[in-house]
């Protein structure tokens, strides 16, 4: 033990100590100077600011620069389609040359959503899962029910629509709303010419209800039976008549005409 405390106060200790310690920071200069070399620490090309130029302009810049690219896109409404939005690296960044630079574009043509349901939901509900769906809220009209705000009816372009229609997201939805009065008159259906069967469901449908059923002649098929005539019946002076209002029918046998929907 002895020998060995003497051995480290001697000379030759540190000349051994001073030449390990040189040898090891050789050899980390010369591993940090080579990876330098390798790499280009602190040179490359700077990237150009590629954000709100539109796609050919940008395409055109990095190819005159040496630069690869790739798009991806993205559908934003309320922006200029072809205007670049972001990119990666960021602008300024020194890269190596043929580097790949990433960009979102934003497309022409909208993606297709499905519409949600939207029948019998408040308006308040129906405005949050129209936006939830990239979908925005168009004209509002109100229709007499007995619930106040309620979505009646879902409309496009005019036209009523349901639950999983494909529509271009950032289109506008219509909306048809209960007005909380409720209904005090229907409007008379035209039944004449309907197989039995038919005016009824037309009947339960428009809020009225099943009077007498008259019936002329001999029946022979009770599948054939058409209605010849109704009491009430829709007149230019008379088109509406109170809800639950009783519609005694005539029929009889013959062949029926195709039957047409009447709106409640």
């Amino acid at each position: 033990m002895s020998s060995f405390f003497e051995y480290i106060k001697s000379k030759t200790f540190f000349i051994n100590l001073a030449i390990a310690a040189f040898t090891v920071l050789f050899v980390v200069l010369v591993a940090a100077f080579s990876l330098n070399y390798y790499t280009r620490h602190g040179s490359g090309i700077p990237v150009p600011k590629l954000i709100d130029m539109q796609i050919d302009r940008a395409t055109a810049l990095l190819d005159q620069q040496g630069f690869q690219y790739k798009i991806d896109s993205v559908y934003l409404p309320d922006r200029d389609p072809g205007t670049v939005v972001q990119q990666d690296p960021d602008p300024n960044t020194n890269v190596k040359e043929n580097r790949t630079i990433y960009l979102t574009v934003i497309t022409k043509l909208a993606p297709n959503v499905g519409l949600p349901n939207l029948e019998n939901v408040t308006f308040r509900e129906a405005q949050a899962t129209l936006t939830n769906f990239g979908l925005k809220l168009g004209d509002t009209t109100y229709r007499s029910d007995i619930a106040l705000n309620r979505v009646l009816e879902v409309r496009f372009a005019g036209a009523t629509i349901k639950a999983g229609a494909k529509l271009p997201k950032g289109s506008r939805i219509d909306l048809v709303l209960g007005d909380g009065k409720g209904a005090s008159e229907v409007d008379i259906p035209d039944l004449t010419n309907q197989e039995l069967d038919a005016a009824k469901f037309v009947i339960s449908q428009s809020g009225l209800t099943l009077g007498s059923v008259t019936y002329e002649g001999t029946i022979t098929d009770s599948t054939k039976v058409v209605v010849k005539a109704q009491q009430p019946m829709k007149t230019d002076s008379t088109g509406k008549v109170s809800i639950g209002t009783r519609i005694n029918l005539t029929v009889s046998q013959g062949a029926a005409t195709p039957a047409t929907s009447a709106t409640p």
